[in-house]
């Protein structure tokens, strides 16, 4: 996965909360197993609404979405982070996350950042106030900032390090590549082999 220290980008308000994971991508895009192509579907049943927010060209650059609580609430569904690395997105910050969600978008390198409610909804109006505004994620130094603000965000020191090395699982098990080859040269051959 591409290392993540820190972005600058657009942000975009999704002034909605309890998005669930088929709401951000429906089940009938479900159907790839690569990472790629899920952009066109991300928020698939909202965009027909042309007052839906990925409609508004304002918003066109966006990277960073800015959400309400519980922001990716319901089935395991990795396909759900694809779709919004997909479509462009980096972070999304929200009040709350749905504990299956953020552990998928931490392992695939999207960083969901909590703020406190209040801080959302001044995002909020900041970003309707002023559309293509920027933010600023910074992983290093676990903060969000505007040009006239910063705010700390919490993300533990593993999940961190995860991100800014860009290592996902398979990275992670490949950093051991060399032991597991000692390993499998001493195995008794009589053993079962994987692959």
């Amino acid at each position: 996965m591409e290392k993540f220290t820190v972005h600058t980008g657009v942000a975009m308000p999704l002034r909605r909360s309890d998005v669930d994971t088929d709401q951000i991508i429906p089940a009938e895009y479900l159907k790839r197993v690569s990472r790629t192509g899920f952009g066109d579907g991300l928020f698939n049943s909202w965009r027909a609404d042309p007052t839906f927010v990925l409609n508004d060209p304002a918003y066109a650059a966006a990277t960073i979405l800015v959400a309400g609580h519980r922001f990716g609430v319901g089935s395991s569904r990795e396909h759900a982070v694809w779709a919004l690395q997909d479509y462009g997105f980096r972070a999304v910050i929200a009040p709350s996350f749905g504990d299956i969600f953020r552990n998928n978008a931490l392992k695939g390198g999207l960083l969901p950042v909590i703020l406190p409610e209040k801080l959302v909804q001044e995002l909020w109006l900041l970003l309707a106030e002023q559309p293509g505004i920027e933010l600023t994620v910074d992983v290093v130094e676990r903060q969000v900032s505007v040009p006239s603000s910063t705010w700390p965000f919490p993300i533990d020191d593993h999940s961190r390090w995860r991100l800014i090395e860009g290592l996902d699982d398979i990275a992670l098990t490949l950093r051991k590549e060399g032991a597991i080859a000692d390993f499998e040269a001493t195995r008794a051959s009589w053993q079962p082999v994987v692959g």
